[in-house]
């Protein structure tokens, strides 16, 4: 099994569970899914200058959530990688963007999304700010589009089911960290 086909399993306080020999509790990527257990989680949120949001629309092929509008990109930390790192590479890989990246919080993600498969994170939120359109994986990625918070709300609202149940999830919480935080600002200095 490949490394990038694993997770790691943490406690509810985002702490790597550690087997009775020492090492970090990893499991396969689709077992920990569909037995819903807990584990790291990192999602990547990109503004322009213009105050929209960088959205991918996840392709035909992923294992689940395929076609649904999501945040900019989303991944698991390798075992011994830091979030940080993994929110960088998964930038390049999915969307073949870098930008300086700010983690704004973590949080626990819960959500049955279907086909078996539940979504059990820790989740560490980055926020970055780039004026640079994408150029996305087709792989792993059908089609993108820079919309304003305003608009994404509204058609969350109308339109739920075309998005990502984890995008629902977190994307108040996402505004409110740059509105009350001083992200942008932090970015700017960096």
């Amino acid at each position: 099994m490949e490394e990038r086909d694993l997770v790691v399993l943490v406690d509810r306080y985002g702490r790597d569970i550690v087997n009775s020999d020492g090492t970090v509790h990893t499991m396969d990527k689709m077992q920990a899914h569909q037995g819903g257990l807990l584990h790291r989680a990192i999602s990547v949120f990109v503004f322009n200058h213009r105050d929209e949001l960088l959205l991918q629309k996840r392709a035909s092929g992923k294992y689940h959530s395929p076609n649904k509008w999501t945040n900019t990109c989303c991944t698991h930390p390798r075992l011994g990688e830091a979030p940080f790192t993994a929110a960088q590479r998964r930038l390049r890989e999915e969307m073949g963007l870098e930008c300086i990246l700010i983690e704004a919080f973590t949080f626990l993600y819960y959500a049955d999304v279907g086909n078996g498969i539940i979504e059990n994170e820790f989740d560490h939120v980055f926020v970055g700010f780039s004026n640079q359109d994408p150029n996305p994986n087709s792989v792993e990625i059908s089609d993108w589009q820079w919309l304003s918070t305003r608009e994404l709300k509204q058609d969350l609202t109308r339109n739920p089911e075309s998005y990502s149940q984890w995008l629902n999830h977190c994307l108040n919480k996402v505004i409110d960290s740059i509105s009350h935080r001083t992200i942008a600002d932090e970015l700017q200095e960096k």
